[in-house]
């Protein structure tokens, strides 16, 4: 991402921040850096989820970095949870460059935790019958590498739906090809934490990595 257009994000995220106060963390991703664990290069407000400069990416933009779509959708107006339990309101805006290609994304994070409580309690004293619960949709966004590979670890065994005692070879080459596909291989010393967890040797591990690729060659063929 070139000087000039990242000036230009930290403008905005200023003027974001002030306008929605302390609760309202704006930060700046940077999908072209070397290091894709450090992918944020500017951030207001990062008490709201802990995070500072040289921080790696969230699950939304672990995806963006390994797929690199052409043409994402904003992910606008969505919930996401941090580690230690607030409820943040989030929003998350592609930023391209003059060609098209997305460089870099814009996040939104507003710490909603506070205004849930006063709804709750609003809520309490003004129904007078008991009326149906509404259900919230979560995104749980994983706002740290460390904790990003743990999660899609568990969403691999999820996917499964048997624990890890219980898989046969089958259930871990899908289990594990999830993990690539979502971008765990690219967290460093990642290989040596999924072989040990999936009771495998790293040799093995990479060969079930290769085995999709080798099914698609020999569709192909």
């Amino acid at each position: 991402m070139d000087a000039k257009r990242l000036e230009m994000l930290k403008q905005i995220a200023q003027a974001l921040a002030a306008q929605f106060g302390p609760s309202c963390e704006v930060v700046i991703h940077d999908l072209a850096a070397r290091d894709p664990e450090k992918s944020i290069v500017y951030i207001v407000n990062g008490h709201v989820t802990g995070r500072r400069v040289g921080d790696g990416p969230s699950t939304v933009v672990m995806e963006q970095i390994l797929r690199a779509q052409e043409n994402p959708r904003d992910h606008l107006g969505y919930l996401t949870r941090t580690p230690d339990g607030k409820i943040l309101k989030s929003s998350t805006v592609y930023i391209r460059d003059g060609r098209g290609r997305v460089t870099a994304i814009l996040s939104i994070n507003y710490d909603i935790s506070a205004l849930l409580m006063m709804e709750n309690a609003i809520g309490g004293l003004v129904h007078t019958t008991e009326g149906e619960s509404r259900g919230r949709e979560e995104r749980i966004t994983v706002l740290n590498v460390s904790d990003l590979l743990d999660d899609l670890i568990e969403q691999s065994v999820a996917l499964v739906g048997k624990p890890v005692a219980l898989m046969n070879k089958e259930d871990k080459v899908r289990a594990i090809q999830f993990l690539s596909q979502h971008g765990a291989f690219l967290i460093t010393k990642s290989g040596d934490k999924v072989a040990k967890y999936f009771g495998i040797s790293k040799y093995t591990l990479y060969s079930y990595i290769d085995l999709k690729q080798e099914e698609k060659r020999h569709e192909q063929n």
